[in-house]
């Protein structure tokens, strides 16, 4: 009775799209991975926690939130002010204050970050052990108590982070399981209110899965909706459904997030990230990264 009471008083309110964890739940089999011709050499993900300011995200300019890319990490925004869109696997939905997003490792995504936003982005590390949920979700919560039992944990996480105290890092590591077991609660809690992806939303979910995967390999919206078994045309006017985007601009987008990236990590040769990235040609990169941000690569470079 107690458990019920609970639920009862403490209600989570999911957007009206599904979370992405059933977009995963296709019959068909996985397609082939396809390598590219030249990998760039970064730096790894920290394996350590890190707690950010959602507004410190867009400080080396808001492409670093605002592009698609995904992370070799899995991190939670917890958005206390403010509003704007998020998408999340090929998904845009509003966001607005007291909202929790988890984002696992290798899901694409972008977010807006306006000048009224505020919140946390937690870093959970390469390799956490932390029990998290599978799948991308997307959690407006309502109440007040689990909006204060968040804040919290994350503020008990951050102290331990920044003392030096003995213990910290094992203390630390119990207030994330912690963070676990509030998401395990509140995702479980929203279930019943999911509503089954449609079969625009399920195609989405795979092509931005299959992009994330093979951007670097040159290939164009028509190859992809070829391999997804689809037209360009059909897979276009879904993605356009689903996140008032066309294929190619996901597309796009993330190859160009790829390439600012290589420019301000690396000191590869312009023509060495062309190719990485499966351009034609330099030229035609060129072309394309002026295009989208107005400045040429070695503009972009010099300019940080």
């Amino acid at each position: 009775m107690q458990i019920q009471s609970w639920k009862r008083t403490h209600r989570v309110k999911l957007f009206t799209a599904p979370p992405l964890s059933q977009f995963a739940q296709d019959p068909r089999p996985a397609l082939p991975v396809r390598p590219a011709p030249v990998r760039m050499m970064l730096p790894e993900t920290p394996a350590s926690v890190r707690i950010i300011p959602i507004p410190r995200l867009a400080a080396g300019g808001r492409w670093r939130v605002e592009a698609m890319r995904a992370l070799n990490e899995p991190v939670l925004l917890w958005f206390t002010r403010g509003q704007g869109r998020i998408t999340l696997g090929g998904v845009t939905r509003g966001y607005g204050a007291h909202n929790a997003v988890f984002i696992p490792a290798g899901v694409m995504h972008g977010f807006e970050v306006g000048l009224q936003t505020h919140g946390q982005a937690i870093f959970l590390g390469r390799g956490s052990d932390v029990t998290l949920p599978d799948a991308a979700q997307h959690l407006r919560i309502r109440e007040a108590a689990p909006q204060t039992e968040l804040s919290v944990i994350i503020e008990q996480v951050q102290r331990e982070l920044d003392s030096k105290r003995p213990g910290a890092d094992r203390a630390a590591r119990h207030h994330l399981g912690l963070l676990g077991v509030w998401l395990e609660r509140q995702v479980s809690l929203a279930e019943a209110e999911v509503k089954r992806p449609t079969a625009a939303k399920r195609l989405v979910a795979r092509f931005t899965t299959l992009l994330e995967r093979d951007f670097r390999s040159g290939e164009g919206v028509a190859d992809y909706a070829a391999r997804l078994g689809v037209t360009p045309t059909h897979l276009t006017r879904v993605c356009r459904e689903s996140c008032s985007r066309p294929a190619s601009d996901l597309l796009q987008d993330r190859r160009l997030y790829e390439a600012r990236r290589l420019l301000t990590e690396t000191r590869e040769p312009v023509k060495t990230i062309s190719e990485a990235l499966g351009f034609t040609s330099p030229a035609y990169f060129t072309r394309s990264f002026h295009a989208k941000t107005g400045k040429t690569p070695s503009a972009f470079r010099r300019g940080g």
